[in-house]
């Protein structure tokens, strides 16, 4: 038992707050990305969830991916991943509107933005959602990522469109792309 839980739920939430508090007040863009990447490491483990929702951690993420440094926005997503793998976590971000912004992270050219992206898509898609993450614009981006020389990328799409769509919804898409440039139209392929 000797370290599992060295923390209090206290002392952790203390922490996290510090955290908060340091990218709040900094000015330096290599200190708030250095305490988004830790935010985002912290939400990779579910006994920080509770501390993080109270801090309101899902809504700077989701506030970083409109940035326009990639690291805040590779930051953002990969803690946007973490916690929406917590279902209270995955209703805040459907409820603040989440989905578009994730959505958004899938026109990067880095290849850990959109994998992210793809995941937390993954992750945030319910019943009451999937029309919204498995939309006609998103499942065609699928396609198009599932024709990539990435490994990564094109197992990860390709997982999607057989998981979370329908097939009625993947030839719907591959119509659509009939005669267009398969190399992403409007979305730029990820770097190989």
């Amino acid at each position: 038992m000797a370290g599992k839980n060295r923390f209090s739920a206290s002392d952790r939430f203390e922490y996290l707050q510090g955290l908060v508090t340091e990218f709040q007040d900094t000015d330096s863009d290599e200190a708030k990305e250095q305490v988004l990447a830790n935010l985002a490491n912290f939400a990779y483990d579910p006994s920080n969830m509770e501390a993080l929702q109270m801090l309101q951690v899902a809504e700077l993420f989701l506030d970083m991916l409109t940035e326009e440094n990639e690291n805040f926005v590779e930051f953002g997503i990969g803690g946007l991943c973490n916690m929406s793998m917590d279902r209270e976590c995955r209703d805040q971000i459907l409820q603040s509107g989440g989905v578009p912004l994730v959505i958004g992270c899938l026109s990067t050219n880095r290849d850990e933005t959109v994998l992210s992206a793809i995941t937390t898509l993954m992750n945030l898609t319910t019943a009451s959602s999937r029309s919204e993450t498995t939309d006609s614009s998103v499942v065609q981006c699928m396609l198009r990522f599932s024709l990539t020389q990435n490994p990564r990328l094109k197992n990860l799409a390709s997982v999607f469109l057989q998981d979370y769509c329908t097939q009625e919804q993947v030839h719907k898409a591959q119509e659509a792309m009939q005669g267009q440039s398969q190399s992403a139209v409007g979305i730029p392929l990820p770097k190989d």
